[in-house]
């Protein structure tokens, strides 16, 4: 997020604007927390993790005297133009802030939940961390003998199980688009580990990488699974790895850096030229808008169409998460070959 910051301010600046950052999202709208970007310190910032603005959920800000406050504050500094950071929530907030300022949103979601874009800030950090781990954990696991049961982030949306998986050579994936209840999954699960074992007598390690959204815990799957496979691998331990908050953090990878700056970049020329309430996405598989004029990679969505796809998305209606459910079962045989 910072590396978007730090991209749009620049361009901004180099187009004469005056640059102002709200801090802590729209809890520092609504108490009038605005404050000139320091370019310098957006330079450096960019290089970490987190958000020099800081960022914070508000319960105060979605009902509408929360918006009319919001308004006020961005008519009393004098603001123009308003370029969100964020996921879904954050993105809608824009969007009902549209009637006052002209709004651009960035799409930031570690999940990769966001639809109208291939790609959001933030994922491929949090891919990379993931994959460091599994392989870290894969060292330990092969020395004793053990399975690891390894949790991601992923509330409602599996890509970063998925992906993470296939990067890091795991033996089975359990993401939320598969819609398998508790004894599928654990039956499923307990078949992987045998079939990994018994086809290598050498084998040392299983690893089976799970998405947070997927309907039994970590904790109850090593317990159901020690049951189940008590017989079949009596000299098998298990083990559960919860990573969590721990992939939202750490140096950016350049590839994150470029998707901000240059999604921060179009937002703000796009801005400059008179659009207003879109989202600035990544071009990829899925994305059949034409680029915007600024950025061959970059698409301009309205608002309004990103948050309908979006919702589509999340209740598994849209053409992507088909595909995603497809790919889910293509690739179960895969990785447990």
């Amino acid at each position: 997020m910072n590396a978007a910051l730090r991209g749009a301010a620049r361009v901004g600046a180099s187009l004469g604007f005056e640059l102002v950052g709200v801090e802590e999202g729209y809890v520092g709208l609504l108490e009038g927390r605005v404050r000139p970007i320091d370019l310098r310190s957006v330079d450096d910032a960019a290089r970490r993790g987190g958000t020099l603005l800081g960022s914070a959920r508000s319960k105060v800000f979605p009902p509408p005297e929360g918006q009319r406050r919001a308004r006020e504050t961005l008519a009393a500094k004098d603001i123009r133009a308003l370029v969100v950071i964020g996921g879904n929530g954050s993105l809608a907030g824009a969007r009902a802030l549209a009637d006052a300022v002209a709004v651009a949103g960035l799409p930031a979601s570690i999940d990769n939940d966001l639809a109208c874009t291939s790609m959001s800030i933030g994922v491929d950090t949090a891919l990379n961390t993931i994959v460091e781990a599994c392989d870290r954990i894969a060292d330990t696991a092969s020395a004793h003998r053990r399975t690891f049961f390894i949790e991601v982030m992923g509330r409602d949306c599996g890509y970063l199980a998925m992906t993470s998986a296939i990067a890091s050579g795991a033996d089975a994936v359990l993401v939320p688009e598969a819609e398998r209840d508790e004894s599928e999954i654990v039956e499923g699960v307990a078949r992987a580990m045998e079939a990994a074992y018994a086809r290598d007598s050498g084998k040392r390690r299983v690893l089976v990488v799970k998405a947070e959204g997927v309907r039994i815990d970590a904790a109850t799957l090593k317990e159901r699974i020690d049951v189940r496979v008590a017989k079949t691998l009596p000299d098998v331990d298990t083990r559960v790895t919860v990573l969590g908050h721990v992939v939202r953090g750490g140096t950016p990878t350049g590839f994150d850096r470029l998707l901000g700056a240059r999604l921060g970049n179009a937002a703000v020329r796009a801005l400059a030229e008179g659009e207003q309430s879109f989202m600035a996405g990544w071009v990829g598989p899925g994305i059949t808008r034409a680029a915007c004029k600024f950025d061959p990679y970059v698409v301009l969505t309205p608002l309004d169409e990103v948050l309908e796809e979006t919702g589509r998305l999340m209740r598994g209606e849209s053409a992507l998460a088909r595909w995603r459910r497809k790919i889910v079962e293509e690739i179960e045989p895969i990785l447990a070959r």
